[in-house]
């Protein structure tokens, strides 16, 4: 039998083929903004990875450095050393600041660590360049997407930090870049006060005592120890909050992420919704092209169900075709986007079967009029 669709289509080909190209971008941004959504994910757990701490400690009532403000004493962590199943404990600060460049400055998030400590939050597979923190003053390690090069001075506060290390694709949870600083410094850019305001302070009788705070105790637990239940006693016998670190990883991907997944996953269903429309209403534009044909071809008395399966056809070919340029649309676009987008095969299968499912619903358009064709319109010419 005559492959109707086919025909059809070969007829039209150039139009079709646009006609899927169009669609196709709308889809391949729908593939990007899951992506998008997919490299949120990762980013989100690229710091807690590399500290691959399996406890931390933070202020009581609060959910960490991660979600808001958190402060506990730097010398908990020789209390907790101390604690029956810790293998290892250090303080840590966590921080957003500003990098100060000729043309602009650089958001980044600053990880200040105790560079004799036990705990190395810099991963040796991403330092690409230079070398660690060696010296408890004045050294920075910088991710690459920062733009400094080894050797350059970068002012924070009162002073100059020399960029001794580069890493390779550290980013916070936020996307901002990953600089490295020691815990002096870094308790000094986040708790010191000027010279002015500690007089201040003084003349009121109010002394400071925050230079030595951090934001968070991070420990590692020995091998047959129940993690859970360390953590329990920490948080009795130390009247602070203790997450385990599948718990800090829920605070980022479900506290922090949760609402933009949602906005992503609200612009994914818009773009999906407009590509259903757009391709219903080629086809419904396609099917009033040739009327006056399918008025022919019942007069000559092809049955409905014929003419329906060549606009099924066209219609699920138009949806399989944008969805092949979707894809190449997207890996052609996704890396210069500024945030992280990961591609996944499993995604672009499920984004396929919305593409069918769409696309039989749009062909409903067309094969409701394909049914109230008349025959008798081929005869009025």
């Amino acid at each position: 039998m005559i492959n109707l669709a086919a025909r059809d289509i070969k007829h039209t080909l150039g139009k079709f083929l646009v006609t899927a190209m169009g669609v196709g971008m709308l889809l391949g941004l729908v593939l990007v903004m899951i992506g998008v959504y997919r490299g949120m994910m990762v980013e989100a757990e690229i710091l807690l990875n590399d500290i691959s701490a399996d406890i931390w400690i933070v202020q009581e009532d609060t959910l960490g450095p991660f979600a808001e403000s958190s402060r506990v004493h730097e010398d908990l962590k020789n209390i907790i050393r101390a604690v029956q199943g810790i293998e290892k404990s250090e303080a840590m600060t966590f921080q957003n600041i500003q990098l100060p460049r000729k043309d602009k400055s650089v958001l980044a998030f600053a990880v200040g660590y105790d560079i004799h400590g036990a705990i190395n939050p810099i991963n040796p597979k991403r330092l690409v360049k230079g070398r660690n923190l060696k010296n408890d003053h004045y050294e920075i390690v910088v991710t690459d997407s920062t733009g400094f090069k080894l050797g350059e001075e970068i002012k924070l506060g009162r002073n100059y930090y020399k960029v001794v290390g580069i890493t390779s694709k550290t980013v916070s949870s936020g996307g901002d870049p990953l600089v490295y600083i020691s815990l002096k410094d870094a308790q000094e850019l986040q708790f010191l006060y000027s010279n002015k305001e500690i007089q201040n302070d003084e003349a009121r009788g109010i002394k400071n005592s925050e230079s030595y705070r951090a934001n968070a105790i991070i420990a590692t637990i020995k091998s047959g120890f129940d993690i859970e239940k360390v953590a329990a006693d920490i948080r009795k016998w130390q009247h602070k909050n203790v997450y385990t670190a599948k718990e800090q990883s829920d605070i980022l991907t479900k506290n922090l992420i949760e609402k933009s997944a949602q906005q992503i996953g609200l612009f994914t269903a818009i773009l999906v919704v407009v590509s259903t429309i757009i391709i219903a209403l080629i086809i419904y534009t396609m099917t009033l092209e040739k009327m006056k044909v399918i008025s022919i071809m019942k007069l000559m008395g092809l049955p409905n169900s014929l003419i329906i399966e060549m606009i099924v056809k066209e219609t699920l070919l138009l949806g399989i075709f944008a969805f092949i340029f979707g894809n190449i649309f997207s890996h052609l676009i996704y890396d210069k986007f500024p945030k992280l987008v990961v591609l996944q095969i499993p995604d672009a299968w499920i984004l396929f079967g919305v593409v069918i499912i769409a696309s039989i619903l749009a062909s409903f358009v067309g094969v409701k009029k394909v049914i109230s064709a008349d025959p008798a319109a081929a005869i009025g010419g």
